[in-house]
Protein backbone atom coordinates (compact mmCIF):
# COMPACT_ATOMS: atom_id res chain seq x y z
CA UNK A 1 0.00 0.00 0.00
CA UNK A 2 2.59 2.46 -0.94
CA UNK A 3 -0.31 4.74 -2.70
CA UNK A 4 -2.30 4.84 0.41
CA UNK A 5 -4.72 7.91 0.15
CA UNK A 6 -2.65 9.41 -3.31
CA UNK A 7 -3.81 11.05 -6.22
CA UNK A 8 -2.36 9.11 -9.17
CA UNK A 9 -2.73 10.63 -13.07
CA UNK A 10 -2.32 7.78 -15.62
CA UNK A 11 -2.62 8.92 -19.33
CA UNK A 12 -3.12 6.87 -22.30
CA UNK A 13 -4.61 4.48 -19.66
CA UNK A 14 -7.56 2.72 -22.17
CA UNK A 15 -5.04 -0.35 -22.97
CA UNK A 16 -2.03 -1.83 -23.19
CA UNK A 17 0.88 -0.73 -20.70
CA UNK A 18 -1.56 2.30 -19.53
CA UNK A 19 -4.05 -0.33 -18.10
CA UNK A 20 -1.25 -2.42 -16.07
CA UNK A 21 -0.34 1.19 -14.88
CA UNK A 22 -3.44 1.57 -13.26
CA UNK A 23 -3.74 -1.77 -11.73
CA UNK A 24 -0.66 -1.63 -10.07
CA UNK A 25 -1.43 2.02 -8.37
CA UNK A 26 -4.93 0.92 -7.23
CA UNK A 27 -3.92 -2.45 -6.27
CA UNK A 28 -1.19 -0.55 -3.67
CA UNK A 29 -4.05 1.87 -2.52
CA UNK A 30 -3.82 5.13 -4.79
CA UNK A 31 -7.05 7.50 -5.94
CA UNK A 32 -6.19 6.52 -10.06
CA UNK A 33 -7.00 9.34 -12.39
CA UNK A 34 -7.61 7.01 -15.35
CA UNK A 35 -7.47 9.51 -18.59
CA UNK A 36 -7.60 8.64 -22.31
CA UNK A 37 -8.77 10.28 -25.79
CA UNK A 38 -10.87 7.16 -25.71
CA UNK A 39 -13.58 8.07 -23.13
CA UNK A 40 -15.76 4.07 -23.17
CA UNK A 41 -11.91 2.90 -23.10
CA UNK A 42 -10.83 4.83 -20.01
CA UNK A 43 -14.13 4.24 -18.30
CA UNK A 44 -14.17 0.67 -18.93
CA UNK A 45 -10.15 0.58 -17.07
CA UNK A 46 -11.70 2.77 -14.28
CA UNK A 47 -14.98 0.81 -14.01
CA UNK A 48 -12.34 -2.49 -13.46
CA UNK A 49 -10.30 -0.89 -10.67
CA UNK A 50 -13.84 -0.15 -8.98
CA UNK A 51 -15.23 -3.97 -9.59
CA UNK A 52 -11.88 -4.91 -7.76
CA UNK A 53 -12.18 -2.84 -4.72
CA UNK A 54 -9.59 0.06 -6.44
CA UNK A 55 -10.20 3.64 -6.02
CA UNK A 56 -10.66 5.24 -9.32
CA UNK A 57 -12.47 7.39 -11.83
CA UNK A 58 -12.10 8.31 -15.36
CA UNK A 59 -11.58 11.82 -17.39
CA UNK A 60 -11.62 11.54 -21.28
CA UNK A 61 -9.44 14.72 -22.87
CA UNK A 62 -7.28 14.80 -26.25
CA UNK A 63 -3.62 15.55 -24.53
CA UNK A 64 -3.10 16.32 -28.07
CA UNK A 65 -3.86 19.75 -27.23
CA UNK A 66 -2.74 22.16 -24.65
CA UNK A 67 -6.26 22.87 -23.70
CA UNK A 68 -7.21 18.84 -23.13
CA UNK A 69 -3.97 18.94 -20.96
CA UNK A 70 -4.72 21.71 -18.97
CA UNK A 71 -8.34 20.22 -18.33
CA UNK A 72 -7.21 17.27 -16.90
CA UNK A 73 -5.15 18.88 -13.97
CA UNK A 74 -7.71 21.19 -13.44
CA UNK A 75 -10.11 18.44 -12.97
CA UNK A 76 -7.41 16.51 -10.41
CA UNK A 77 -7.49 19.89 -8.14
CA UNK A 78 -11.08 20.10 -8.40
CA UNK A 79 -12.06 16.51 -7.46
CA UNK A 80 -9.11 15.63 -5.35
CA UNK A 81 -7.16 18.47 -4.48
CA UNK A 82 -3.56 17.34 -4.72
CA UNK A 83 -1.13 15.01 -7.20
CA UNK A 84 1.30 13.21 -6.00
CA UNK A 85 1.75 11.09 -9.23
CA UNK A 86 1.72 11.81 -12.79
CA UNK A 87 2.58 9.05 -15.20
CA UNK A 88 2.74 10.65 -18.55
CA UNK A 89 2.36 7.23 -20.84
CA UNK A 90 0.43 7.82 -23.47
CA UNK A 91 2.27 7.63 -26.87
CA UNK A 92 1.44 6.64 -30.78
CA UNK A 93 3.62 4.70 -33.09
CA UNK A 94 3.83 6.18 -36.59
CA UNK A 95 6.34 3.55 -38.28
CA UNK A 96 8.79 4.29 -41.50
CA UNK A 97 11.37 6.16 -42.80
CA UNK A 98 11.18 10.00 -43.45
CA UNK A 99 9.82 9.70 -46.88
CA UNK A 100 7.14 7.36 -46.10
CA UNK A 101 5.47 10.27 -43.30
CA UNK A 102 3.11 12.76 -44.02
CA UNK A 103 3.56 15.92 -41.81
CA UNK A 104 0.42 15.00 -40.32
CA UNK A 105 2.35 12.06 -38.86
CA UNK A 106 5.00 13.86 -37.79
CA UNK A 107 2.99 16.78 -36.02
CA UNK A 108 0.54 14.14 -34.69
CA UNK A 109 3.70 12.12 -32.64
CA UNK A 110 5.32 14.83 -31.51
CA UNK A 111 1.67 16.41 -30.10
CA UNK A 112 1.07 12.66 -28.49
CA UNK A 113 4.72 11.85 -27.25
CA UNK A 114 6.52 15.23 -26.33
CA UNK A 115 4.00 18.30 -26.46
CA UNK A 116 1.53 16.47 -24.18
CA UNK A 117 4.30 16.06 -21.36
CA UNK A 118 5.05 19.96 -21.55
CA UNK A 119 1.77 20.87 -21.30
CA UNK A 120 0.98 18.63 -18.47
CA UNK A 121 4.05 19.41 -16.42
CA UNK A 122 3.89 23.20 -16.63
CA UNK A 123 0.02 22.97 -15.46
CA UNK A 124 1.00 20.20 -12.22
CA UNK A 125 4.45 21.54 -11.39
CA UNK A 126 2.94 24.86 -9.60
CA UNK A 127 0.39 22.52 -7.32
CA UNK A 128 3.15 19.81 -6.74
CA UNK A 129 5.80 22.50 -5.50
CA UNK A 130 2.93 23.86 -3.57
CA UNK A 131 2.46 20.89 -2.04
CA UNK A 132 5.93 20.04 -1.09
CA UNK A 133 6.93 17.51 -3.98
CA UNK A 134 5.48 14.94 -5.96
CA UNK A 135 6.75 12.52 -8.56
CA UNK A 136 6.74 12.11 -12.27
CA UNK A 137 7.21 9.00 -14.09
CA UNK A 138 7.51 9.17 -18.14
CA UNK A 139 7.19 6.29 -20.61
CA UNK A 140 10.45 6.48 -22.63
CA UNK A 141 11.70 3.52 -25.03
CA UNK A 142 14.68 1.23 -25.59
CA UNK A 143 14.43 3.35 -29.48
CA UNK A 144 14.64 6.93 -27.84
CA UNK A 145 18.02 5.94 -26.70
CA UNK A 146 19.08 3.32 -29.33
CA UNK A 147 17.01 4.05 -32.39
CA UNK A 148 15.38 1.44 -33.85
CA UNK A 149 15.37 1.34 -38.36
CA UNK A 150 12.28 3.11 -39.90
CA UNK A 151 10.74 4.35 -37.30
CA UNK A 152 11.85 8.16 -36.83
CA UNK A 153 9.62 9.67 -35.26
CA UNK A 154 8.71 7.74 -32.69
CA UNK A 155 12.20 7.28 -32.01
CA UNK A 156 12.96 11.54 -32.03
CA UNK A 157 9.71 11.75 -29.84
CA UNK A 158 11.24 9.57 -27.47
CA UNK A 159 14.66 10.67 -27.39
CA UNK A 160 13.00 14.13 -26.67
CA UNK A 161 10.93 12.59 -23.50
CA UNK A 162 14.14 11.24 -22.36
CA UNK A 163 15.96 14.63 -22.58
CA UNK A 164 12.84 16.20 -21.24
CA UNK A 165 12.96 14.36 -18.04
CA UNK A 166 16.59 15.08 -17.21
CA UNK A 167 16.40 18.19 -18.05
CA UNK A 168 12.91 18.62 -15.70
CA UNK A 169 14.51 16.57 -13.34
CA UNK A 170 17.62 18.67 -12.83
CA UNK A 171 15.38 21.99 -12.90
CA UNK A 172 12.71 21.01 -10.66
CA UNK A 173 14.74 18.34 -8.30
CA UNK A 174 15.16 21.59 -5.19
CA UNK A 175 11.75 21.71 -5.06
CA UNK A 176 11.66 18.10 -4.34
CA UNK A 177 9.74 16.88 -7.90
CA UNK A 178 11.02 13.49 -8.43
CA UNK A 179 11.12 13.08 -12.67
CA UNK A 180 12.66 9.85 -13.87
CA UNK A 181 11.55 7.87 -17.06
CA UNK A 182 11.09 3.93 -18.16
CA UNK A 183 12.60 3.17 -21.28
CA UNK A 184 11.33 -0.36 -22.71
CA UNK A 185 12.06 -2.60 -25.12
CA UNK A 186 9.30 -4.83 -26.46
CA UNK A 187 6.35 -5.19 -24.68
CA UNK A 188 3.67 -7.15 -25.50
CA UNK A 189 0.58 -4.36 -26.39
CA UNK A 190 -2.33 -4.51 -28.74
CA UNK A 191 0.06 -1.35 -30.39
CA UNK A 192 2.53 -3.54 -30.73
CA UNK A 193 0.56 -6.86 -32.01
CA UNK A 194 -0.72 -4.65 -34.61
CA UNK A 195 2.90 -3.75 -36.01
CA UNK A 196 4.04 -7.89 -35.66
CA UNK A 197 0.82 -8.55 -37.63
CA UNK A 198 1.37 -6.09 -40.45
CA UNK A 199 5.04 -6.81 -40.51
CA UNK A 200 4.39 -10.53 -41.44
CA UNK A 201 6.13 -12.09 -38.14
CA UNK A 202 4.68 -13.54 -34.81
CA UNK A 203 5.52 -12.37 -31.11
CA UNK A 204 7.17 -15.92 -30.85
CA UNK A 205 9.53 -14.46 -33.68
CA UNK A 206 10.04 -11.41 -31.65
CA UNK A 207 10.80 -13.91 -28.32
CA UNK A 208 13.63 -15.21 -30.15
CA UNK A 209 15.32 -12.26 -30.62
CA UNK A 210 15.57 -11.41 -26.75
CA UNK A 211 18.18 -13.03 -24.46
CA UNK A 212 15.73 -13.42 -21.35
CA UNK A 213 14.09 -15.57 -23.87
CA UNK A 214 10.77 -13.28 -24.54
CA UNK A 215 9.15 -9.43 -24.89
CA UNK A 216 8.16 -7.41 -22.03
CA UNK A 217 4.87 -8.06 -20.44
CA UNK A 218 2.56 -4.51 -19.78
CA UNK A 219 2.52 -5.24 -15.88
CA UNK A 220 6.44 -5.42 -15.63
CA UNK A 221 7.21 -2.33 -16.75
CA UNK A 222 4.06 -1.03 -14.29
CA UNK A 223 6.05 -2.20 -11.34
CA UNK A 224 8.97 -0.50 -12.54
CA UNK A 225 7.14 2.57 -12.37
CA UNK A 226 5.10 1.91 -9.52
CA UNK A 227 8.56 1.69 -7.46
CA UNK A 228 10.35 5.25 -9.25
CA UNK A 229 6.94 6.77 -8.06
CA UNK A 230 7.51 4.97 -4.53
CA UNK A 231 9.42 6.58 -1.32
CA UNK A 232 11.79 3.36 -2.11
CA UNK A 233 13.23 5.34 -4.92
CA UNK A 234 13.61 8.80 -3.42
CA UNK A 235 17.39 9.63 -4.41
CA UNK A 236 16.41 8.81 -7.96
CA UNK A 237 15.81 11.53 -10.25
CA UNK A 238 16.69 12.46 -13.80
CA UNK A 239 17.52 8.08 -14.14
CA UNK A 240 16.26 6.68 -17.55
CA UNK A 241 15.63 3.28 -16.42
CA UNK A 242 16.01 0.69 -19.31
CA UNK A 243 13.77 -2.60 -18.91
CA UNK A 244 14.52 -4.89 -21.89
CA UNK A 245 15.14 -8.50 -20.95
CA UNK A 246 18.96 -7.60 -22.09
CA UNK A 247 17.68 -7.32 -25.82
CA UNK A 248 19.59 -4.80 -28.09
CA UNK A 249 17.86 -3.09 -30.95
CA UNK A 250 17.17 -5.25 -33.94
Amino acid sequence: MRFKDKTVIVTGAAGGIGVAICQRFAAEGAQVVVTDVNAEGAEATAAALRATGGRARAYASDIATAEGCHAIIADVMAHEGRIDVLCNNAGINRRGPLLSLTPEDWRLSFAVNIDAMFHLCQAALPHMIEQGGAAIVNTASQWGLYPAPNHIAYNVTKAAVASFTQNLARDYAPQKIRVNAVCPGEVHTPMLEAGVKRSGRSIADLDKLVPFGRIGKPEEIAALIAFLASDEAAYMCGSLVEITGAQAVA
